[in-house]
């Protein structure tokens, strides 16, 4: 993770707990705040659940591109070798011709 994604996530964290906090001590009664508190953790955990589905979806995409490619480069490395193999063929031929 580069730099500013830390700082990021470290201000969306302390966002997090700093709201938390403004609700245990706010003068609501314990039910009002339970219930802050709990959908406080619901959109908590939307949150995580969205960037863990992002950090897959990069990864996925990421390891797409790689194979294809590693792919692209096989059949690039393949038609290289047959066409030298081809063409030592051809030059050894050509030399027990003239021999």
């Amino acid at each position: 993770m580069n730099n500013s994604k830390s700082v990021a996530v470290a201000f969306l964290v302390g966002g997090a707990i700093g709201a938390g906090l403004a609700l245990l001590f706010a003068p609501d009664s314990g039910n009002e705040t339970r219930r802050k508190i709990k959908e406080g953790a619901e959109d908590a955990g939307d949150w995580a659940k969205d960037k863990y589905q992002d950090a897959r979806y990069k990864v996925s995409e990421g390891t797409g591109k790689v194979r294809s490619f590693v792919s692209d480069r096989r059949e690039d490395l393949q038609s290289a070798y047959e066409a030298g193999r081809e063409a030592y063929n051809k030059g050894k031929e050509k030399l027990a011709r003239e021999s």
